[in-house]
């Protein structure tokens, strides 16, 4: 049976450690408080970057034996980054823990980003954002979030401009690591078979050496817009995509559930979703259609993405926005409540079965709440909503407030 504690370093290291008797897999992250919303002025991307270049080279190691090591075993070594977070990871057989942690451990502590591989993968960057803004289906979204957000940097793209990331260099990658992954500043993950014990010992013979300075993380809370924002941009493509959003609480607001519950209500990944039935099952206007969450520490969007022609993207907002007064007029009864959170409740269940993902989201769950999740208490959150808590909800969505941003 699976169980899970919350651990600490002497240096302020917390450690999310996950047992999972006779599991034949280890997972160990990294989970780095700090994304692309806290890259400076002139350095969008930087976090990206970091995440891309941490593997081309150490002060023991060259990258083709960090890239070799996990894949040595039939591992991997990987990474991402988001707006508010940086992670490494590895998952590999069980019994090549000690493998896994002196490797992370040598790419946060000793990683020398050369300049010839920051040159090298500079370019590969820059082929991304160009493939990127290739996808209007994706850069409407991050279009979106930097229209609602423009002077804070949660709102610019992940990847950077191409400008700023001609920019960076590896002094900057240097700097950025040693300001930001301190223990303090981060959590290790770890699910598997080996015993806390043995997580700690290890990791305490290599993270414990780890100065833990405070880190210089100044977020700063977004405003939300003055009016309701109505946009588009010509650019000459064959389909409209739309993204129609607000500002919502962030994670750590009580109306997260609520919030969540109703994103799903509206457009999750079930074909019964109320938006998937009204734009594509009845009337044929879209080619797809969902609703999703960007929830950050301070601050939310609820976006609602669709795809049509572009003829056909007036009445889709109309229908959408017809909807959503549905929902705020009391559309969701007790009856359709009770559907809908059980459709809910058996998705996270099913959910809960992709060990990797959960163990990945664990580190910013410790980030935020620095404690470890308690599913149980997170399903009598979900069933004791009301149908007036999803009205209330879905009033963040009001046209008073519908923000939207066409492509075409």
């Amino acid at each position: 049976m699976e169980s899970q504690l919350l651990l600490r370093l002497d240096n302020g290291l917390r450690v999310a450690y996950v047992c999972r008797p006779g599991a034949k897999v280890d997972y160990l992250a990294l989970s780095v408080n700090v994304g692309s919303r806290d890259d400076a002025p002139g350095y969008e991307g930087l976090a990206h970057f970091v995440e891309h270049t941490i593997f081309k080279g150490t002060d023991m190691h060259r990258s083709s034996y960090i890239i070799n090591r996990m894949e040595a075993v039939g591992g991997e070594l990987n990474a991402y980054t988001t707006k508010e977070e940086t992670v490494v990871y590895t998952v590999a057989p069980a019994g090549s823990l000690r493998r896994s942690v002196d490797l992370l451990y040598e790419l946060i502590a000793h990683s020398t980003f050369p300049q010839a591989e920051i040159d090298r993968e500079r370019e590969v960057v820059l082929d991304e954002i160009a493939s990127y803004l290739d996808s209007p289906a994706d850069a409407v979204v991050d279009n979106f979030e930097d229209m609602m957000f423009p002077s804070n940097g949660i709102g610019h793209n992940i990847l950077g401009t191409k400008e700023s990331v001609m920019g960076l260099s590896g002094d900057i990658c240097r700097q950025y690591l040693k300001r930001y992954f301190v223990p303090s500043n981060m959590v290790v993950v770890y699910a598997g078979p080996s015993s806390s014990d043995d997580v700690m010992r290890l990791l305490s013979r290599t993270f414990a050496r780890l100065d833990h300075p405070l880190p210089e993380l100044r977020r700063v809370r977004p405003e939300p817009p003055l009016r309701v924002l109505d946009e588009v941009d010509d650019m000459g493509l064959h389909q409209s995509h739309t993204v129609a959003g607000a500002v919502i609480p962030g994670a750590k607001s009580p109306e997260r559930h609520a919030l969540s519950l109703l994103s799903n209500i509206l457009g999750g990944p079930g074909m019964n979703s109320l938006l998937n039935v009204e734009l594509r099952e009845k009337r044929g206007l879209v080619y797809s259609v969902d609703c999703a969450m960007s929830m950050f520490g301070d601050c939310g969007l609820m976006e609602i993405y669709f795809g049509c022609d572009d003829e056909d993207t007036a009445r889709c907002l109309r229908r959408i926005k017809a909807v959503i007064t549905r929902v705020c007029d009391g559309y969701i009864t007790p009856a359709r409540l009770a559907k809908a959170k059980r459709q809910y409740l058996g998705q996270l269940i099913v959910g809960n079965e992709n060990v990797e993902a959960r163990m990945l989201a664990l580190g910013r769950y410790v980030t935020l709440f620095d404690s470890l999740p308690e599913p149980r208490l997170t399903i009598e959150a979900i069933q004791s909503l009301s149908a007036d808590d999803i009205a209330r909800a879905a009033s963040y969505l009001a046209a008073d407030r519908l923000c939207r941003l066409t492509l075409r």
